[in-house]
């Protein structure tokens, strides 16, 4: 299940002139039925909305006044996000006869054309307070409160994540918590500006809509609208024409083959930053200690002391929490069995929760091995948001290869890696010609869609970046990529063998020795062949062709471009 949690706003959305028919509260009863919750997320102040809803009781949490107060009907219990405007706020908008004017537990709201006189008090009083508008209402809250935050301080009390929730709104102030949602939803009698930023939007209004909308959820976990819910989608790199390849967050299952020092474990972690960026939760299982430098990740686990499974499981209720779990502390042979344990504990965590939404497996050849007859009873036929990495494709059982919908292989002879997961599947490969990849490059297969096997450039992850930034600012390149300053004559051999060298001697050098090399196109050669940054090297060689600055002029411009990409020390 992917959907555990339906996060609706109110008025012009659940409710019509300010009630919730009883269909409407029959597909609400339905959708608990299913096991999934409810978070209610209006700009009312929660007395008034009490007074006009009655069946409040069906939400498991109420976020009120546009985001300022959390409200459980369960227990009762309020929680202030936020603290009321000052009362010469308040005074000084009766004073200048602001009315209506509402006054809540935290939000101060009133109605058009008021905007101008609130904005000019708030001006005037020099606060910190924001102005948001819905359909006329004019709310005022404190700065950084809104739908958003009260849904993700709902989401934080139940210890799920955004990207298990489906978000149904109808107004502008509806918008930030519906950009949250993994999926967002408009009824159809939604301002044209948010149907136009929404992931869907239902056929029936108001009510009606939200019931279209639980009816979808309970029949398919709305799977219909995969295809099309794109903006969450993670980039791997380009093809040769520059179109860019990625994977979907959910619903599908990836290996990762290649050899040893083929650059595995680089676009592994490239692709695991990019996951956790997008604040997906991981849990990695991580057999040698590969992972120990994977900065969004807590690691559990060392040469001297086995991980344990509860505190795995601890990190993981928090929804925000990657966790790195080391075995170099449990025997070779016994990891297969604690893995086969732990993966069990995910598993059941996933049905409550959703997460974690990755579980990688590294090493899968050891811990899943083909000689281990209980693997076919360790794994469901059916398991998503699997990354199996290994150099053995072809001793990993068949019950995890069978989970693969997507192969990224990588290093020498990628095509053997594709040709051993379908023989070991009893499957027929794609017709591949051999491959010799270059650095930086992978072959993708996207086995469901039918398509065959092609090379892109992987985009570095950040590790990659400041490894890149370390080893060229900082490091040693060799004699032969290091760059010379001889001058016109030769008279000189002045080796920069970095880019701290390189702008140090730059910086020194005599005018026409610097000239003699800016205009034969020496330094964005240098950039472009040992640098290995075309970018770099395309803006170098743009300062070369400019015509009329004094060398001054063009040091500095060059040195300007290099600070730009990679911070120099003082």
């Amino acid at each position: 299940m992917r959907y555990f949690v339906l996060a609706t706003d109110y008025d012009g959305t659940l409710a019509t002139d300010g009630h919730v028919n009883e269909k409407t509260l029959e597909a609400l009863e339905r959708l608990r039925a299913s096991g999934r919750k409810l978070i209610l997320v209006t700009g009312r102040q929660l007395d008034d909305l009490q007074q006009v809803f009655e069946r409040i009781d069906l939400f498991d949490y109420v976020v009120a006044e546009n985001g300022a107060l959390l409200y459980s009907p369960a227990s009762r219990q309020e929680k202030l996000l936020g603290s009321q405007p000052p009362q010469e706020f308040i005074q000084a908008l009766r004073d200048r006869h602001v009315n209506p004017l509402a006054v809540g537990r935290v939000i101060v709201a009133t109605w058009h054309p008021h905007e101008t006189t609130v904005l000019q008090t708030i001006r005037d009083l020099g606060l910190e307070l924001q102005v948001i508008f819905n359909k006329g209402a004019v709310m005022v809250l404190p700065s950084g409160i809104n739908k958003a935050a009260g849904l993700l301080a709902a989401l934080n009390e139940m210890k799920l994540s955004p990207h298990n929730v489906v978000g149904v709104g109808d107004a502008e102030n509806d918008h930030a918590f519906l950009k949250l949602s993994e999926l967002s939803v408009a009824v159809a009698n939604a301002l044209p500006m948010l149907k136009e930023q929404v992931d869907f939007v239902t056929q029936g209004k108001r009510g009606d809509g939200v019931v279209e909308l639980i009816d979808k959820i309970i029949a398919n976990d709305v799977s219909d609208l995969n295809e099309q819910l794109q903006r969450h989608k993670i980039l791997l790199g380009n093809q040769t024409d520059g179109a860019e390849v990625y994977i979907k967050p959910y619903g599908s299952s990836i290996l990762l083959a290649g050899t040893s020092g083929g650059g595995k474990s680089t676009l592994a972690t490239a692709v695991l930053e990019r996951i956790a960026e997008h604040n997906y939760q991981i849990c990695i299982i991580d057999p040698e200690g590969d992972y120990d430098n994977f900065e969004p990740g807590i690691i559990l686990g060392n040469t001297e002391g086995a991980p344990r499974i509860a505190e795995v499981l601890d990190l993981l209720e928090q929804p925000n929490q990657n966790v790195v779990v080391n075995l170099l502390g449990i025997a070779l042979q016994d990891r297969p069995a604690f893995f086969a344990e732990l993966l069990s504990a995910l598993l059941e965590l996933r049905s409550r929760t959703g997460r974690p939404h990755w579980i990688v497996v590294d090493e899968a050849h050891h811990l899943i091995p083909a000689s281990w007859h209980p693997a076919s009873l360790t794994l469901p036929q059916q398991l998503k948001g699997m990354m199996l990495i290994t150099v053995h494709p072809d001793r990993v059982a068949t019950a995890g290869l069978s989970l693969i919908d997507t192969i990224l292989t990588v290093g020498n002879s990628p095509e053997e890696n594709i040709k051993a997961f379908c023989e070991t599947l009893g499957d027929f490969p794609p017709q591949l010609q051999p491959q010799t990849l270059e650095t930086g490059e992978a072959l993708a297969w996207f086995r469901e869609q039918n398509s065959e096997p092609f090379r892109f450039q992987i985009t570095p992850g950040r590790t990659e970046r400041r490894r890149h930034v370390r080893k060229y600012a900082e490091g040693e390149l060799g004699e032969d990529k290091s760059f010379y300053f001889r001058g016109p004559e030769a008279k000189l051999n002045l080796r920069a063998q970095n880019l701290i060298l390189f702008t140090q001697i730059a910086e020194g050098v005599d005018d026409e020795t610097w000239l003699f090399h800016l205009q034969r196109g020496d330094y964005s050669r240098w950039f472009k062949e040992a640098i290995k940054d075309e970018s770099l090297a395309e803006e170098i060689a743009e300062i070369e062709k400019s015509d009329g600055k004094s060398a001054n002029e063009t040091r500095d411009a060059i040195k300007a471009a290099i600070d730009k990409r990679y911070t120099l020390p003082a």
